[in-house]
């Protein structure tokens, strides 16, 4: 870890980094604007995986007084990790053959036809117990009446996985078992609660004369005001929406992998050591001293004995992990890899023949309809996740360490 304080900042930044020549020149920028927030408590933190994101870097960690602000969780709110272990060995069940495909293309297959990717939703409204409880305390929500159309709308996305990095991973973990792990968050509903408020935000803060640029993007809401609370309850919503998204998706999952082992390899298959994490959201917390909001923009908390899901990139490693509690991130350690490249840059450097060749000799599986972007989300679009890992070291011990065999792709 390094610490950034100097003339241009009013509080320090930690970073999990081993110095500045890690970070691109818009992300440092971004960490000087959050330095120089009056209502900051500390410091600002930046994991190891840390790069430019809208108004504050994502892999930041920033805890406030008495305000939030939309644009410090981000437009995902709740996007996160769920993750589930299998008492199968992946070689024991690796060379079983669905007619002419492998078992693992059978699954991912049949993962593919089931769990709506990219802008798909399901033709049917399904079952969510969180829109169920928003219907029946609509008036938490008719204050905003731009939104409430996204409550009926979300029955039709809850269990479906959306696009960009958000990933099905069929995993191998270092003592051979089958995993799965999933990466989605509040879809739709979240990007529309973000950008609502941020703009709702912004005007007031115009109407207040604030000390803090509009071009930071920065704009907050005090809690103890009307918009404030307004936006503390959508956003908890999109938070249980997005928990139970990836719960929906998990669930159709283990049932396909479930039948498909049952049936051609017959075997039975017990499903252990469920996880499911956010890493996009803002929480009241003590630190300190002091009850302030930690927002957590592609962060995930790692309290002291938490087990939290760190993934890397398609093709690549994930892991795992045990809080270590560390006071000064926050109690907070990445969430992934942290891209290398941007998603323009990745397409530019490397082609899609490049990463299928890649995917293949690794004998990963890949499920993508359209290929023509899978550059986008290579593993060598992303930082190399064991040395995120090693940057981290004082915040996380990990658990289990997992390899990609299949993956299913927006």
């Amino acid at each position: 870890m390094f610490v950034i304080y100097d003339e241009k900042t009013k509080f320090p930044v930690k970073t999990w980094l081993s110095g500045l020549d890690r970070m691109e020149e818009s992300c440092v920028e971004q960490a000087y604007h959050l330095a120089n927030l009056p209502f900051l408590h500390k410091w600002v933190c930046l994991m190891p995986d840390t790069h430019t994101g809208k108004g504050m870097p994502i892999g930041g960690v920033i805890a406030t007084k008495d305000v939030i602000i939309p644009n410090a969780v981000g437009v995902d709110i709740g996007c996160g990790m769920i993750f589930m272990a299998t008492d199968i060995k992946y070689e024991e069940i690796k060379d079983v053959m669905v007619g002419t495909a492998s078992i693992m293309q059978s699954m991912i297959g049949n993962i593919m036809r089931t769990v709506p990717v990219g802008f798909e939703k399901h033709r049917q409204k399904q079952a969510s117990a969180v829109l169920d409880r928003a219907f029946g305390n609509m008036e938490r929500y008719e204050t905003n009446p731009e939104l409430t159309h996204l409550i009926e709308e979300g029955y039709f996305q809850v269990g479906t996985l959306g696009g960009g990095n958000h990933f099905i991973e069929l995993q191998e973990d270092e003592e051979g078992y089958l995993c799965i792990m999933i990466h989605s968050g509040s879809r739709h509903l979240g990007k529309e609660i973000c950008d609502y408020f941020h703009n709702k935000a912004r005007e007031l803060n115009r109407t207040w004369c604030s000390e803090v640029p509009d071009e930071y993007r920065l704009a907050f809401l005090p809690v103890d005001t009307k918009e404030g609370q307004q936006y503390l309850n959508w956003m908890n919503l999109a938070l249980d929406y997005a928990f139970e998204n990836r719960e929906h998706m998990m669930e159709a999952v283990c049932a396909i992998v479930g039948q498909q082992i049952e049936k051609y390899a017959g075997r039975r298959v017990s499903f252990i050591d469920r996880i499911n994490c956010h890493h996009n959201y803002a929480a009241l917390e003590n630190h300190y001293g002091a009850n302030v909001w930690v927002h957590r923009k592609g962060a995930t908390r790692a309290r002291l004995g938490e087990r939290a899901v760190i993934p890397g990139a398609m093709g690549s490693y994930s892991y795992v992990v045990e809080g270590k509690g560390n006071a000064e991130s926050f109690c907070t350690s990445s969430h992934g890899a942290g891209r290398a490249y941007s998603r323009t840059g990745a397409m530019n450097a490397f082609t899609t023949e490049q990463v299928m060749v890649d995917l293949k000799e690794q004998g990963v599986i890949l499920g993508k309809r359209k290929k023509n972007d899978v550059a986008e989300e290579c593993r060598f679009a992303y930082k190399d996740i064991d040395e995120v890992m090693m940057q981290q070291a004082d915040l996380v011990t990990p658990l289990r360490k997992l390899k990609t065999v299949g993956v299913v792709k927006g």
